[in-house]
C-alpha cells in the first residue's frame, strides 16, 4: 500500500520526467538497504538450546538483567546471537578474546582498547566500534583521544607508547607484520608475554571484524551516548 506525500492524491505529484539521478535513486536505496540488511541473522534468544544458553550465557556480564523479562531489559546481544550459530566454534573463540579483559590479561586496558579501536576504524566494522568506543571510554580513552584514532599513529594526543600501538596495527594490518623500528621501541616498554598479548589482540579482532563485516552484522542499540565520530560510509575515498 502506497503510503507517503502524495499517495491519496496522485495528482499532486511531479509529472515531469525523471532525470537520470533520480530513476537510479530507488535502485540505489534498495541497494544501500540490501547491503545494510545482515546476510547470516543472529539467532533469536528462545531458540538458543540448552546446551547454548549454558555455554553463552556465561559471556555476559550481567545475565539476569537479560533475561529478567522486565520492560527495560536489555535485548541479548546480537554478537551473542551469531554466535549460538556454532556454539563449539564461538565457545573456543570467546573464551580466546575474553582474557584480553580478564584475570590473566596483562596489558593496561587503555592499551587494548586502543588496539581494538584501530582495528575496528581501519576495517570500518561498525559493531566492533560502537562497542568498543564505550569500552574505551569506561576504560578512561578520552573524547579527544577518540576523535584521533582516526588519525592513527600522527595524531598529536598520543605518548610515544601509544603511538608505537597505533602504528603497530597498521603495520599488522598492511603488512602481516609489525615493522622492525616499531617492534623495538614496544620491546623497551612492554616484556615479551605482553608483546604477545598486544600482538594477538590485533590479529584476533582483525580476524572478528572480517567475520563481523562479511555477516554484516549490525550494531546493538546504544545503551549510553558516547561522543564519538562515526565510521566513515563505505566506499567514502576522503576516509
Amino acid at each position: 500500500m502506497a503510503t507517503g506525500p502524495g499517495a491519496e492524491h496522485p495528482e499532486s505529484r511531479d509529472s515531469s520526467p525523471a532525470t537520470p539521478a533520480q530513476a537510479q535513486a530507488p535502485a540505489q536505496a534498495q541497494a544501500q538497504a540490501q547491503a545494510q540488511a545482515p546476510r547470516l541473522e543472529p539467532l533469536p534468544f528462545e531458540k538458543w538450546d540448552d546446551e547454548t544458553r549454558s555455554i553463552l550465557l556465561r559471556y555476559l556480564r550481567r545475565p539476569e538483567l537479560y533475561l529478567s523479562g522486565a520492560p527495560d531489559a536489555p535485548p541479548m546481544p546480537k554478537a551473542l546471537g551469531l554466535f549460538a550459530h556454532h556454539v563449539q566454534l564461538s565457545e573456543t573463540f570467546l573464551a580466546f578474546t575474553g582474557l584480553f579483559a580478564g584475570e590473566h590479561a596483562t596489558l593496561d586496558p587503555r592499551h587494548r582498547e586502543l588496539l581494538i579501536l584501530r582495528v575496528a576504524w581501519r576495517t570500518r566494522s561498525g559493531y566492533e566500534w560502537a562497542q568498543h568506543t564505550r569500552i574505551g571510554m569506561q576504560v578512561g580513552l578520552t573524547t579527544e583521544q577518540l576523535y584521533a584514532i582516526p588519525h592513527g599513529a600522527e595524531a598529536e594526543v598520543w605518548t610515544p607508547v601509544e603511538r608505537a600501538l597505533l602504528a603497530a596495527t597498521d603495520q599488522m594490518i598492511d603488512q602481516s607484520r609489525v615493522g622492525d623500528d616499531t617492534w623495538q621501541l614496544l620491546a623497551s616498554h612492554f616484556d615479551a608475554g605482553q608483546l604477545l598479548e598486544l600482538s594477538f589482540a590485533v590479529g584476533g579482532y582483525l580476524c572478528l571484524a572480517a567475520v563481523l563485516n562479511s555477516v554484516g552484522l549490525q550494531p546493538d542499540p546504544p545503551t549510553e551516548p558516547v561522543d564519538a565520530p562515526a565510521l566513515p560510509a563505505e566506499g567514502d575515498p576522503s576516509a
